[in-house]
């Protein structure tokens, strides 16, 4: 079965680890699901192993989320297709770290 090339672009603190740019591509089996994706990257990047998605369970870290065609996929059955756009590679598959914060009132924010 041929395969597809997909586009991810990993956080900063991913590529770091990987030691790749801010886009990388990855040669893919249909269907193009999550599971797919991440499972051609770790295989590809066994350093990334336990950093997207948990070791034993291969849940989703807590504090990354995964988007495309700017939809948030987070919470998206992990074999469910992903957008034809990131099947034919048009569109990258985002990999993004939560951001937090806190209260733009704290009042250490609030004083000079």
């Amino acid at each position: 079965m041929p395969t597809h090339t997909i586009r991810v672009a990993l956080p900063f603190h991913l590529r770091n680890l990987a030691q790749v740019g801010a886009e990388i591509t990855l040669d893919v089996e249909p269907p193009i699901t999550l599971r797919s994706v991440l499972d051609a990257l770790e295989a590809r990047y066994p350093m990334l192993r336990g950093t997207i998605r948990e070791h034993g369970t291969l849940q989703r870290r807590p504090f990354l989320r995964f988007f495309a065609c700017q939809e948030d996929l987070s919470h998206d059955p992990v074999d469910k297709p992903l957008p034809e756009a990131v099947a034919t590679s048009q569109e990258p598959l985002l990999v993004i770290g939560a951001i937090a914060g806190g209260s733009s009132t704290s009042p250490d924010c609030s004083r000079s």
